[in-house]
């Protein structure tokens, strides 16, 4: 899971907000919410070489932050409001979720 919160006030800001949301989804990620994304991995190793392959892209300013579940802690996140999003489904059967 690929938390962010990077600033959007000047036209080069959003410029490097697009440029990094971009580069997630062009490394296997979806957007679960505003500024979090999630990708599907076979293992803990896989998880961690997708962590380093985003820390190659990091924008200077702004904050993010990564984390790495299993499969099974992801099944028990709770919606306490409005409906799974289907980009869920889409990850399929794989052991370790990154964030």
């Amino acid at each position: 899971m690929i938390m962010f919160d990077l600033p959007v006030e000047t036209k080069a800001q959003v410029r490097t907000y697009t440029k990094f949301r971009k580069n997630l989804i062009r490394q296997g990620f979806l957007m679960m919410q505003y500024s979090i994304y999630i990708k599907s991995c076979i293992n803990k190793e896989a998880a961690q070489g997708t962590v380093n392959q985003v820390k190659r892209f990091l924008p200077k300013d702004g904050h993010i932050r990564s984390m790495i579940i299993t499969e099974k802690q992801f099944e028990n996140m709770k919606i306490l409001v409005g409906e799974e999003d289907r980009n869920i489904e889409i990850l399929g059967e794989n052991r370790t979720i990154e964030f």
